[in-house]
Formats: C-alpha cells, sequence, structure tokens
C-alpha cells in the first residue's frame, strides 16, 4: 500500500475518506479501498449512520479501482458464509 504522509493526508479532499469527517481511512486507489475494508470495524467513534455511508464511499471506490467487494453491508464483514 502506498504510505500517505500527513501533509498528504491533510491535502486530500474530504470527499476521498470512507470517514470524510474524522478524515479517516483514505480511499484514493485500490490498496487504500482494500486496506479500508479490512480496517472497517477498528475505527471507533463513529456512528452505524456513519458507517453506512462509508460503507457507500468503499463500494464507490471499490468499483472505480475495480476492487472485488462481496459483502453487500459492512455489517456482513468478517462472518463466513
Amino acid at each position: 500500500m502506498s504510505d500517505l504522509k500527513s501533509e498528504q493526508r491533510g491535502d486530500l479532499p474530504k470527499g476521498e475518506f470512507a470517514f470524510p469527517k474524522q478524515r479517516k481511512e483514505p480511499l484514493e486507489d485500490a490498496s487504500h479501498v482494500r486496506n479500508a475494508i479490512a480496517r472497517f470495524d477498528q475505527v471507533e467513534g463513529v456512528s452505524d449512520d456513519e458507517r453506512d455511508e462509508a460503507w457507500k464511499r468503499i463500494k464507490a471506490a471499490a468499483k472505480k479501482f475495480d476492487v472485488d467487494v462481496s459483502e453487500k453491508s459492512w455489517r456482513e464483514l468478517g462472518k463466513k458464509s
């Protein structure tokens, strides 16, 4: 995954984050999208509504960067079929 220095992170528009208000989980490339999915449950201090919105942003970024996401909802993360 490409490393984002805090200066670079600060330069990203809010819309480039899964959680824009908190500026958490950047979605600037496929690697960051995969990381946002993997770390989704580690984000603290956000409501379920914010998670719903973040998941929509992640799904859109995944589509843009051709990242396969089989889960339809963030509530499915980590659950085995």
